[in-house]
């Protein structure tokens, strides 16, 4: 599961385009994931230039 932290968060949309499975997007000024769809592959962690995405279990 991917936890974000929001106050950390820009908003910049980079995870979103980097999502091999589309489970995330920018939704009424947060960012949104739906872990049901997500594969765990950590690339939005990886690529986020605010740290603010951490796989937790």
């Amino acid at each position: 599961m991917i936890k974000i932290d929001q106050e950390c968060c820009d908003l910049c949309g980079t995870c979103v385009s980097v999502c091999p499975v589309d489970c995330m997007e920018l939704k009424e000024a947060m960012l949104v994931i739906d872990n049901s769809r997500c594969n765990s592959c950590q690339i939005c962690v990886r690529m986020c230039p605010f740290k603010a995405l951490e796989l937790v279990d």
